[in-house]
């Protein structure tokens, strides 16, 4: 079959990202209009009646499905978080970065999606016995592929054709977007056009020059699936005031991608002691959870920290922690606490923990690269 490539939409051309703005924002639910974006070569310009989805490689039979025929099929919703394997990439510097908190952290977004379950369509085709990987490729111009382990593909990804009740619109993916509840955004292959079925991974650019990182040992860390858990205090946050000495309400956002969340701790003295915070229900597995605890301001300078722990257990690191183990030659999948210092004026900012020393510089900054 012949594949066209779209034309490119000429709103939003080359390269793009936008944040969420997770600081001004409340609840768990990322509108639409706000869900973080990024693309490599513009937003193409789809025209759903002749798009079409085609699986084949290693399977018995293959099948092409057009938008119309995936609509008439049973849908599932699920609300899941996306984040973007280089969200959060500047706490990786050696100085903090100053930004507000949706900027610094904002590429991560939580919506309900709506789609197809691909198990169904695999079920269909048919696989073969040496089926172990699924190449995702996308209908832009940068034409993306990633690849997915089978049983990941057979578990619980799904073909979303909406995101919270309309469709998806072009910037995330319309009209079909490949969801991988829990692992990292760049599997999360947007305008979807082929599914093939290989033996191994595709070794495409994003897994091979980007998001493999060179460890402290020597050696490489490749194919890392699932975002460890992360929590982050959006207020008080960067460059936000505390007028006056007074009871504030410290609420932030929680999530992990190895399942649900089962506890968020707050300090207000850098780390000295932790109250554990309320968490809103409901808390869902992969997803934003909503996090609350009320903290009296006296006037003197304080540092704000909050501490994820998800249900296997895994409990957030320190940045001292995360730069020990994975070295300083990364770029990508930053989960470390983030810390909050409030001055004598209530000024927010953001800082490193004082006993941090660090005597390698870098050079690390916003790349475009990342997804």
């Amino acid at each position: 079959m012949l594949f066209v490539f779209p034309t490119q939409n000429e709103m939003v051309p080359g390269n793009g990202v936008s944040w969420t703005p997770l600081h001004l924002m409340e609840g768990t639910i990322t509108p639409n209009g706000l869900h973080y974006e990024r693309h490599h070569n513009g937003v193409p310009q789809i025209d759903p009646k002749k798009h079409r989805l085609l699986i084949h490689g290693l399977v018995k039979q293959d099948l092409i499905f057009s938008i119309e025929d995936l609509l008439r099929y049973p849908m599932q919703s699920k609300i899941c978080f996306i984040e973007c394997g280089g969200n959060s990439n500047a706490g990786w510097n050696k100085q903090p970065s100053q930004s507000e908190a949706g900027y610094f952290n904002g590429m991560a977004s939580c919506s309900e999606w709506t789609g197809v379950p691909l198990s169904v369509l695999l079920d269909e085709v048919g696989l073969r016995k040496k089926a172990k990987w699924l190449v995702a490729e996308g209908a832009d111009a940068f034409a993306m592929q990633m690849s997915i382990p089978i049983e990941k593909a057979l578990d619980d990804a799904f073909l979303a054709l909406y995101q919270n009740g309309e469709r998806i619109r072009p910037e995330n993916g319309y009209p079909l977007r490949l969801i991988v509840p829990g692992w990292e955004g760049v599997l999360n292959v947007k305008w979807l056009r082929r599914l093939k079925i290989t033996n191994r991974p595709v070794m495409a650019r994003n897994e091979t020059s980007r998001y493999t990182e060179l460890q402290p040992s020597g050696k490489a860390r490749m194919f890392t699936f699932p975002i460890e858990a992360k929590s982050l205090i959006t207020s008080p946050s960067a460059h936000m005031v505390l007028k006056e000495p007074s009871l504030y309400q410290i609420t932030g956002l929680a999530w992990s991608g190895r399942g649900k969340i089962s506890k968020v701790e707050v300090s207000a003295d850098g780390g000295e002691t932790w109250a554990e915070a309320e968490l809103q229900e409901p808390v869902l597995d992969r997803s934003f959870t909503r996090f609350r605890l009320p903290w009296h301001w006296n006037g003197k300078p304080a540092v704000l920290k909050s501490r994820a722990t998800d249900e296997t257990g895994y409990v957030q690191p320190e940045r001292t922690e995360l730069v020990k183990q994975r070295g300083r030659h990364g770029f990508f999948h930053y989960n470390a606490i983030t810390n909050w210092h409030v001055d004598r004026d209530g000024f927010v900012s953001h800082v490193y923990d004082k006993n941090e020393n660090e005597t390698t510089d870098s050079n690390l900054s916003i790349d475009s690269g990342w997804d």
